[in-house]
């Protein structure tokens, strides 16, 4: 198949191909020792004259991608930041000279040796000594006046992306850095961080379409996995008392702003605590990343959050009876679920028809976007949450709660159900809706329940999205703009 290079392409590989004749293959070099990033030779130059640095010796050895070139200065980029580059023709070598102002291309990445000065503006700048190129970019970067915009081609080419956009870079930077932040937080409290398997036998853990894979050797289907709760949770059986997992997790469903087939969550489990516990907790994870980032005040999607505050709780049924005048504590059964139901335009599915179903379908139809500030709501029914402990009080309801925050969920917790001949009920329970169309319900789990017969503590448990914190905490609407490598349908 032959190759339809452009001009500027063309170009390139001749250059290339002179840098290869000459002895000179920049694919050949394996390293180049640099003794300052763009940041340390800022830092350490910044505050000396024009005059002093005409004086100064310093050997400068430094490295980065050629972002702009203007007769005798350039600027490279490293992962840092840019830096700006000066050659005098008169009194640099001849070659050095040549290979500068003939072969040097924007995105060819150099190693540079000199010594530092400053311009007339007062900008730091390396005054090149000698020049090496240490990669040949064989295809030219998108134009610098317009960058790369186009949403589409920054998410399949991400690499592209952080090339060209510095709020890109920076956005994965501070992802980085939340994550590491909550590792600190939770590290501080003495949890410990755990692994648990990917392929499993048995669909649990969350209400989910699951992805399926073939193990060969085994000649049997394995799910990846949709939560790592019940994993978890067999270690508390076995002794552990604090532990979580940050991971990736598989869904086979929809792709939109806020939802990504595979994406990262953490899930912490703590013995001998209840639910508020587990609200303290998470609200304090908040409270200490946002601090430690100083986005405890922010702005997002036109609304300011407030942070430092305590974070709102309320109770689900009652958030419904004041938002849509329907009082659920009141209306007992099924018939009676329904036909206010039929009364406010909400469509049940088969396996929704049940009084449990049609309160939570009332509170994401008509509550959910009322949670501006982050807000607990706590009292899901029985029949949502099969994997909650249900409240001594009202066992129609269970003891757990959603975090909210501009209307959509970022976490979910509860009081762990520890009853195994409960949990075995409720996973029959959910094997009914199965057969009532639910794809998203739980299955059968025999050795998790085992795991339960010989003993789960009172335990907190929780799950938090790890994609839509960074979201909110980097400003980003969409999911893909804060996952190096998002899923993309095929290009037309």
């Amino acid at each position: 198949m032959e190759n339809n290079f452009t001009d500027q392409e063309q170009s390139r590989r001749a250059k290339l191909a002179k840098l290869i004749e000459e002895g000179n293959d920049p694919f050949k070099i394996e390293r180049f020792e640099r003794n300052f990033n763009s940041l340390t030779f800022k830092d350490k130059y910044k505050d000396r004259s024009k005059e002093e640095l005409h004086e100064c010796t310093d050997e400068i050895k430094i490295a980065g991608r050629v972002m702009a070139i203007r007769q005798t200065f350039a600027v490279i980029k490293d992962f840092y930041g840019p830096v700006q580059l000066y050659i005098n023709k008169k009194t640099c070598k001849p070659e050095i000279w040549q290979l500068f102002s003939k072969t040097l291309d924007i995105g060819d990445i150099v190693g540079v040796v000199g010594t530092p000065m400053k311009t007339n503006t007062g900008e730091c700048t390396v005054k090149i000594v000698d020049l090496v190129i240490l990669s040949k970019s064989l295809k030219p970067l998108p134009e610098k006046f317009h960058g790369l915009q186009d949403e589409e081609v920054r998410a399949r080419k991400r690499y592209l992306d952080l090339i060209m956009n510095s709020e890109s870079m920076e956005t994965f930077v501070l992802r980085s850095k939340i994550v590491s932040l909550i590792r600190e937080y939770l590290n501080g409290l003495g949890y410990l961080e755990v692994e648990t398997p990917i392929l499993q036998s048995i669909l649990g853990g969350a209400a989910a379409r699951p992805f399926v894979t073939h193990h060969n050797t085994l000649d049997r289907e394995y799910y990846l996995r949709i939560a790592t709760e019940l994993a978890l949770k067999k270690l508390i059986v076995g002794g552990f008392e604090k532990v979580y997992e940050i991971g990736r997790n598989f869904r086979n469903e929809g792709m939109d702003a806020t939802h990504n087939p595979e994406f990262t969550s953490i899930e912490g489990y703590t013995a001998y605590t209840s639910m508020e516990d587990v609200m303290d907790l998470l609200e304090n994870i908040f409270k200490y990343v946002t601090k430690n980032i100083n986005k405890e005040k922010f702005e997002y999607k036109g609304v300011n959050l407030d942070f430092t505050q305590k974070f709102k709780r309320v109770n689900m049924v009652d958030m419904v009876k004041e938002t849509t005048g329907v009082d659920f504590s009141q209306i007992n059964s099924t018939e009676e679920a329904i036909k206010v139901a039929k009364e406010k335009n909400i469509e049940l599915l088969p396996h929704e028809k049940n009084r449990g179903h049609i309160i939570n379908k009332f509170f994401e139809t008509f509550c959910e976007e009322l949670c501006v500030q982050p807000t607990f709501v706590y009292g899901h029914p029985i029949e949502v949450s099969p994997l909650a402990k249900k409240n001594p009080k009202d066992p129609r309801y269970t003891n757990r709660f959603e975090l909210f925050i501009c209307g959509k969920e970022y976490a979910n917790a509860f009081s762990e159900l520890n009853d195994p001949i409960d949990q075995k009920q409720r996973f029959l329970d959910q094997l009914k809706e199965k057969d009532l169309g639910n794809d998203e319900a739980n299955e059968m789990d025999n050795d998790f329940i085992e795991a339960l017969e010989y003993g789960l503590p009172p335990t907190g448990g929780f799950g938090l999205g790890i994609d839509r914190l960074v979201m909110l905490l980097t400003g980003n609407t969409t999911i893909r703009n804060v996952l190096l490598f998002p899923h993309m349908r095929d290009e037309k």
